[in-house]
């Protein structure tokens, strides 16, 4: 049983209320292969019906918002590349400038990393990601090669589940995109399950102290790091406890 009490702020008056959800883990269960990810049965739909009731609704991710797209369907607000991308209200995929000219950069960081680290790599446009889930015993090769590409490159590095992440260095991260989509609003939640989660509990702290009511879910897997799951308001296990979640907004 998920204890909802500390949604009921929300739930009392939707249109002054925020409700943002990461992706991979939290609505997708984590995959060997990250291309197969998708959300479990019943995710998008609960999203469109949020978003008819809520002020904002949106999905934070690290994927592209392409990615996003394909697997959620039109009609769900989306974030993606960690607030690299956003997709607007007509349906426009929009790069943040600052991004946008580092794409060259990213460009060849990724054509060495493919000859350094072949299919452990994820292209995803203006960054890259360098899985070593189905190849543990590999993980300090890869960390120390994304250690030193960045700082011949440039780009920065970012950890998340059973994989290192190259980014241009632009002040964006889940935290940013939560702290914009927030602004205005009386209420804002966040489910999330992973280390890059975190910056948007981070910004629910600052919104909290600032005087609007905040939710923290911490979404339960086997790789979860226990940091998040001890911040957080309300903890649930795996995406079908986050889909518990979403429905109890869209119905209650």
């Amino acid at each position: 049983m998920v204890d909802t009490s500390v949604l009921a702020p929300l739930v009392a008056a939707p249109s002054r209320a925020v409700v943002l959800t990461d992706f991979d883990g939290t609505l997708a269960p984590v995959v060997d292969d990250p291309a197969a990810a998708v959300g479990v049965p019943g995710s998008a739909a609960v999203l469109r019906t949020l978003t008819a009731r809520y002020g904002l609704v949106a999905v934070v991710s690290g994927r592209p918002v392409e990615f996003l797209r394909e697997r959620l369907g039109p009609g769900i607000r989306l974030s993606g590349l960690y607030g690299l991308q956003e997709l607007d209200r007509a349906g426009r995929i929009v790069v943040a400038a600052e991004a946008a000219t580092w794409a060259p950069v990213v460009t060849g960081v990724v054509e060495r990393a493919v000859a350094a680290l072949g299919d452990l790599v994820e292209p995803k446009g203006l960054s890259l990601t360098l899985h070593f889930r189905t190849a543990p015993d590999r993980e300090a090769e890869v960390v120390a090669w994304a250690a030193a590409e960045a700082a011949t490159s440039g780009l920065v590095v970012r950890r998340a589940k059973a994989s290192v992440e190259l980014h241009p260095p632009v002040h964006a991260d889940k935290g940013t995109v939560v702290a914009a989509a927030a602004s205005g609003f009386d209420a804002a939640c966040f489910l999330g399950d992973d280390v890059g989660d975190l910056p948007a509990f981070d910004a629910l702290d600052r919104l909290g102290a600032a005087g609007l009511h905040t939710v923290r879910v911490g979404v339960r897997t086997e790789e979860a790091p226990p940091e998040l799951l001890e911040r957080a308001d309300l903890v649930v296990d795996g995406p079908e406890g986050a889909l518990v979640v979403l429905r109890h907004l869209a119905t209650a």
